[in-house]
């Protein structure tokens, strides 16, 4: 057993009801256009599945770039997305596909998504990425380890893989569909946080170097609004005791511009206005790539794009 982290309880019915206030707010057509393309800056596009090759990853990069494609010129055009995350083999054919641009490259990495492979081998697969030209390393968390009480072996995994990272930056999946309550998922947040800040001899933590994730995308249920403002707070109070700004992405069943958008209200109510920018929030959901660019469409053309406009 390790030391349990220090975490205050979730009081589960208003966390609930806070979630409930976000999504009634009211946002103006303009404001609105706004959030949809701030939402796209913030997406990871994603491909991890076992019959991912070159190609497809290279259409997948070049859909990160101009996510309008074939759908036409436009009057504001369409950001790119933050970043293309695949396997740690395929890293060097996205960082080429995305040479000159601003899209990161990120891995996932350490035994994903069951983390339950032996460490030197999670370090390895980490170092491999990195070395192949990973801006940002995704690692997920032993969930049967946090589940146990083995809380300091955790610590020790995180510590060692964020000194594996190099200066690739770290996002911490918690896997919080397995974590069972808020509680756990509160707790798992502080003691990810915590272990990502305290690495011996490494230089302090800067805003956004460190993120933690909700989800694999393999395990339902993945991202949910409660379990995100659970964690978004444990965010905001490592930044009221003076830590560094901690990044936040929910991973997984969010495919609706706009529950994105209820999002964003959640994380500028709850963190402030700094976070809203893709260094420190991503949205990790490729299905809502299309749905963010099917209503800026809207919004300007009056109608709705047809689906063989929007490329997959």
């Amino acid at each position: 057993m390790g030391s349990v982290p220090t975490s205050p309880p979730v009081d589960a019915v208003m966390v609930k009801r806070r979630v409930a206030q976000f999504t009634s707010r009211s946002i103006k057509t303009s404001m609105k256009a706004e959030g949809l393309r701030l939402a796209m800056r913030m997406v990871d596009l994603t491909t991890l599945e076992g019959k991912d090759s070159p190609e497809k990853v290279r259409a997948l990069c070049a859909k990160a770039v101009n996510p309008a494609g074939g759908s036409g010129p436009m009057k504001v055009p369409v950001p790119s997305v933050a970043a293309v995350c695949v396997y740690p083999t395929l890293v060097g054919v996205a960082r080429e596909a995305l040479a000159g641009s601003d899209v990161h490259v990120a891995a996932v990495a350490s035994g994903f998504p069951s983390g339950q492979y032996p460490l030197d081998i999670r370090l390895q697969d980490v170092h491999d990425a990195v070395k192949a030209g990973a801006h940002e390393i995704d690692m997920v968390i032993s969930r049967g380890l946090f589940l146990a009480g083995r809380f300091d072996r955790i610590r020790e995994e995180i510590r060692e893989i964020k000194a594996a990272c190099g200066p690739a930056h770290l996002k911490i999946i918690l896997e919080t569909g397995e974590l069972e309550t808020l509680d756990n998922a509160r707790r798992a947040s502080d003691l990810a946080i915590e272990a990502a800040l305290s690495v011996p001899g490494a230089a302090p933590v800067q805003d956004g170097e460190v993120f933690i994730k909700t989800s694999t995308g393999k395990v339902q249920p993945a991202a949910t609004m409660p379990v995100t403002l659970v964690m978004l707070q444990a965010i905001a109070d490592t930044h009221r005791r003076g830590g560094p700004r901690i990044g936040m992405k929910p991973a997984g069943g969010i495919r609706t511009a706009k529950s994105a958008l209820h999002y964003l209200v959640m994380v500028k109510e709850t963190l402030g206005d700094a976070w809203l920018a893709p260094h420190l929030f991503r949205f990790g959901a490729s299905a809502l790539a299309n749905d963010l660019l099917r209503q800026m469409l809207r919004l300007e053309r009056g109608r709705y794009a047809a689906a063989w406009d929007l490329a997959e």
